[in-house]
């Protein structure tokens, strides 16, 4: 089983596309996928069709020990994945765990149990580094970093990273940094072309061959409850991300 958290302090560079588009493709190519939501705003959740504001038990209560990863599942509109949803209370987790001993390693300890059953488990991290971000961080083996393909992502990629590396160092020595995924790429300008050779430079392997265009079909289908594969699998979005999962899949065998 594979753990990968989806994370990058800088909101709107694409990652919750990523968490719901990469897993949906993954699933899609045979994978059984469970996508944990860890933002607060619950925009994953809704975005496979769950009613966050009528959860009965969410990431919430998995936190707090009153329930599993499994018992919060909720089957999606795509075979072979789930999502474990978040709402609002999770906003909350890190003002009422504070004192808890042991907080930074209560979402690995959740996750042990889904070990045999699952391909995948990706993480939908929250846009900042507190302690949700901390125990994604501390409960996974890899991170994938979803970017911008702007100039002053680089700045911030360079702190995400060191951040990485601080957990690495503290809590989790198997942590790595193995993907970095180029997002909102738009094919017209020299700048995103720019912006991926300086990451590449700068990282080398770690940038997937994979980037994920600029597309409105991708801007619009959150509205639609499903993730790109069904709401337009004919578009540049699906034909991204499939191309991504496949990546992602061929990197089992260099794991090997």
């Amino acid at each position: 089983m594979r753990t990968i958290a989806l994370t990058n302090q800088k909101g709107g560079v694409g990652k919750t596309t990523t968490a719901v588009n990469l897993g949906a493709s993954l699933a899609k190519l045979g994978k059984r996928v469970v996508l944990i939501d860890l933002d607060p705003q619950g925009n994953s959740s809704s975005w496979m069709g769950i009613n966050i504001n009528e959860l009965d038990k969410s990431m919430f209560d998995v936190f707090h020990g009153d329930v599993t990863i499994s018992d919060i599942l909720h089957e999606t509109c795509v075979g072979n994945m789930w999502v474990a949803p978040s709402n609002v209370a999770l906003a909350a987790i890190e003002r009422t765990l504070v004192n808890t001993k042991e907080n930074d390693s209560i979402l690995k300890n959740s996750l042990s149990p889904l070990q045999d059953h699952y391909d995948y488990i990706i993480l939908d991290c929250p846009p900042s580094l507190g302690l949700l971000t901390v125990n994604a961080l501390t409960a996974v083996r890899e991170v994938f970093i979803p970017l911008e393909t702007k100039v002053l992502a680089l700045n911030g990629l360079v702190t995400l990273v060191n951040t990485v590396n601080l957990v690495k160092d503290k809590l989790n020595p198997a942590l790595e940094v193995t993907g970095i995924i180029a997002c909102m790429f738009d094919v017209r300008t020299t700048l995103s072309n720019e912006v991926v050779k300086r990451i590449k430079d700068k990282f080398h392997d770690k940038l997937f061959n994979s980037v994920i265009r600029e597309s409105t079909k991708l801007a619009e289908c959150p509205i639609s409850g499903q993730p790109i594969t069904l709401y337009a699998p004919e578009s540049r979005g699906t034909q991204d991300y499939m191309d991504l999962a496949r990546e992602v899949i061929e990197g089992e065998k260099k794991k090997d």
